[in-house]
């Protein structure tokens, strides 16, 4: 495992298990609010899947299984690949809690056994906040396009580029410079939701923020064919981008 990855499963291990409890309920709780909407669980993301029932989907730093529980619910056949072994329990937990089937492979996504699981997926689908935790964002692409059967899809929703600059008072820390390709320590991003003596002590992650060209870009280069690129709004002010969600085809 290279050593931003070391630094980052350090982050996403500290106190994470009690944080899920804490803001998402028990597993029990959480499952029972997936199972009566799982569609509405998905939020925006459902608009993005064509069905679930049958499809096999590789939920890429599926953190607490929030999204992958939902899935599962649908039908779909989910494996998560994450860094946190803390996710990995929750996810576990809510996922027998609603009776349904999770696979969960601890890992740092650079480095998915891909003789195991190569050109496997119907779809490879990301959300929340990804991207910035790799600081080679071609890499990563062409481990989403090798983990994709032929004519799967890619789903990737992310931070919008937009909040490099702006940054978000509880997620995102602005830079000064929106083409800067500097490599910083920031908050892991649970971090401003915790208390302040569990806060000081959480260790810190390294992030490398990216552009909207170098993310269409990474995307086509990687050999995927773009197909949409859509914008949303921010959480906290609609007239702002927030988060955007590109969709891609292994052809």
């Amino acid at each position: 495992m290279i050593d931003y990855s070391i630094q980052n499963k350090k982050a996403w291990e500290y106190n994470t298990y009690d944080f899920w409890v804490e803001h998402s309920g028990t597993p029990s709780d959480r499952a029972e609010k997936d199972l009566k909407n799982p569609v509405k669980m998905l939020k925006k993301y459902s608009a993005y899947f064509d069905t679930y029932n049958g499809v096999k989907v590789a939920n890429i730093c599926g953190s607490c299984g929030k999204k992958a529980v939902p899935l599962a619910i649908l039908g779909a056949d989910v494996t998560v690949f994450d860094i946190s072994e803390d996710n990995k329990r929750y996810a576990l937990e809510v996922a027998e809690a609603a009776n349904v089937s999770l696979n969960f492979e601890v890992c740092d996504i650079l480095e998915i056994d891909l003789e195991k699981y190569g050109n496997c997926f119907d779809v490879v689908f990301m959300e929340g906040g990804i991207l910035h935790y790799f600081h080679d964002i071609d890499e990563f692409m062409k481990i989403m396009y090798s983990l994709l059967k032929e004519g799967g899809k890619m789903i990737c929703s992310d931070f919008h580029p937009f909040k490099k600059i702006l940054g978000n008072s509880n997620f995102v820390q602005p830079e000064k410079n929106y083409f800067s390709k500097v490599i910083f320590e920031g908050e892991m991003a649970h971090a401003p939701f915790v208390k302040e003596e569990i806060r000081k002590q959480m260790p810190l992650c390294s992030y490398r923020k990216y552009t909207v060209s170098e993310i269409i870009n990474s995307i086509i280069n990687s050999g995927f064919t773009l197909k949409r690129f859509d914008e949303h709004s921010d959480w906290k002010d609609e007239k702002i981008p927030g988060e955007f969600t590109a969709v891609a085809i292994k052809e």
